[in-house]
């Protein structure tokens, strides 16, 4: 199994939760300190585990890492493209670079990885590709417009793979979570998170492993 974004949050959760049902896991993240702590997280448990530095919006990188998954274990099972981020600001402020990184990094990314996975996948006829997305890419956000975007598009994307790589025992799926408590959401002030919690109906925010356990039963 391969997790973009694995050093920490919903990608670490996820490396870690593969990890322990037997998925030899590749955590890829350009940040190697934290993917080395995760990896040795993994090991201690009994797991496998190996990090991989990339950068996602270098697409050279992205095709490396398929092929040190594939060279290492012999074959790619499971393809997690979960690496995001955020720029957030109001449309008349947001920028263009600002636009383009979202849009390279959440969408055009998990588009070069599918590519470069799937040809391992056919060779097997056999592979599980799980996209994250976002509700954002649902709904849409005031000052997202680049973040909604790139998570909508990821759904479009997820539904045209799937339509074409079916035929070959390879599924894919997309998973749209809403508010999870990690690094990238813990900025938002006390009232915002309060005012969230209140439009759960459980009355508490999503945990990482809680998507971590919806990627395990896709990738089953």
């Amino acid at each position: 199994a391969i997790v973009t974004g694995g050093a920490q949050g919903i990608g670490g959760a996820i490396a870690r939760r593969l990890a322990e049902e037997g998925a030899k896991v590749l955590i890829a993240d350009i940040d190697t300190k934290t993917a080395k702590q995760n990896v040795h997280k993994i090991k201690a448990s009994g797991g496998t585990a190996d990090e991989f530095a990339v950068d996602i919006m270098n697409h050279e990188d992205i095709k490396a890492m398929i092929e040190r998954a594939v060279e290492k274990w012999g074959k790619l099972d499971i393809l997690v493209n979960n690496a995001g981020v955020t720029r957030d600001n109001l449309l008349m402020r947001m920028s263009e670079d600002d636009w383009n990184t979202v849009l390279n990094i959440n969408l055009k990314a998990a588009f070069i990885a599918i590519k470069a996975a799937v040809r391992t996948m056919i060779k097997q006829r056999n592979g599980r590709i799980i996209n994250i997305s976002s509700v954002v890419g649902l709904m849409g956000n005031a000052g997202q417009a680049n973040y909604a975007a790139s998570k909508a598009g990821l759904i479009g994307l997820t539904k045209s793979t799937a339509k074409e790589l079916s035929s070959r025992r390879i599924t894919d799926n997309c998973i749209a979570p809403g508010y999870i408590a990690t690094d990238m959401t813990d900025n938002l002030s006390d009232a915002v998170k309060e005012d969230l919690e209140k439009q759960i109906p459980l009355g508490r925010i999503g945990s990482p492993d809680d998507i971590a356990n919806m990627v395990l039963f896709l990738a089953s």
